[in-house]
């Protein structure tokens, strides 16, 4: 698990990235700096069970201070950075399991959860072959915020779609989804049609259905294309076996009588390219193929029986 979490967040680390740069009350230094150390131990000293603790010494402190003489969203976003830290230490730990229960507890309710962290949990159980444990709590996250504008709505609900529903096979859910009130608050029209097609592909690749397909997408030939494209196939092979064999007797009787003089064996070549451009139609499609094959068997030959030539009578 240890690599495997690794590899799932590296990805979405940039999920708990936060703004911090503007200046901050007193009472949150304190947790901005174990945010900081926790940080630190997850990823350069790879202590993730220190990384853990710390994280929790974070809320603990971050709860003290609460929201007073702080903005909600800064509170915000000090508490998702730390659960951020907090839930990659756990992967790490191949602790996994304990995530959603341990992000609930500090969120009260899942609709409270931020999306950022909705999201890496989808990603995080997708990962370990768990999209179960977020069916319910990815359900009722969407549909307790499909009325507002919540950023990153649409992103939650394309991966609940894609890495929680379809993997499990929940088709019916799946449509509805994308068709109902979270589908026109998450998505465009495109990207509904897009998500519909998904979905129809995996209801037509459930066992004990067999749709019929169309004639444009059926990947076998009807019994008539299948006639022709034998008929076709016979052809060429009588056609190509005829050839090969005139080959085989100018070649045999070329050998017998033009062995040791080069004008004969010009024209042999001649009585080639007779062959090959006169017998052999190149217009035909079906014949393309054996152009190319019986010119390299041209030049191979040609090479033979001029190269040996050539080299003798080249000037020393």
């Amino acid at each position: 698990m240890r690599s495997s979490s690794s590899t799932s967040l590296a990805r979405v680390r940039s999920l708990g990235s936060v703004r911090l740069n503007s200046p901050i009350c007193s009472g949150s230094a304190q947790v901005l700096g174990l945010l900081d150390l926790a940080a630190e131990q997850l990823m350069v000293r790879r202590d993730f069970q220190t990384a853990f603790d710390t994280c929790e010494r974070g809320l603990d402190s971050l709860g003290s201070v609460g929201e007073q003489g702080e903005s909600s969203s800064r509170y915000g976003e000090l508490k998702a950075a730390l659960c951020v830290v907090a839930i990659q230490a756990l992967a790490e730990l191949n602790q996994w399991r304990r995530v959603l229960a341990w992000v609930i507890q500090q969120y009260g309710r899942p609709e409270k959860i931020p999306a950022k962290i909705v999201q890496l949990c989808i990603l995080l159980y997708a990962k370990v072959g768990e999209p179960a444990t977020m069916q319910e709590v990815g359900h009722d996250w969407l549909k307790f915020h499909a009325g507002g504008g919540v950023p990153a709505f649409g992103t939650v609900a394309e991966l609940y779609l894609i890495h929680v529903l379809l993997p499990l096979g929940r088709l019916a859910e799946a449509r509805e989804l994308v068709v109902g009130e979270v589908g026109v608050v998450a998505f465009t029209e495109e990207q509904r049609q897009t998500a519909l097609d998904i979905v129809e592909s995996q209801e037509r690749r459930r066992p004990g259905q067999s749709p019929s397909p169309s004639p444009t997408s059926c990947p076998f030939p009807s019994p008539a294309q299948s006639t022709q494209l034998s008929t076709h196939r016979g052809a060429a092979t009588q056609r190509l076996q005829a050839v090969l064999q005139l080959v085989y007797r100018g070649l045999s009787v070329a050998k017998k009588s033009l062995r040791s003089f080069p004008l004969q064996r010009v024209l042999l070549a001649a009585f080639l390219l007779y062959l090959l451009l006169v017998r052999l139609d190149p217009a035909l499609p079906s014949s393309f193929p054996w152009l190319s094959r019986l010119l390299q068997m041209f030049r191979q030959m040609w090479d033979t029986m001029f190269a040996p030539y050539y080299r003798a009578s080249a000037p020393r």
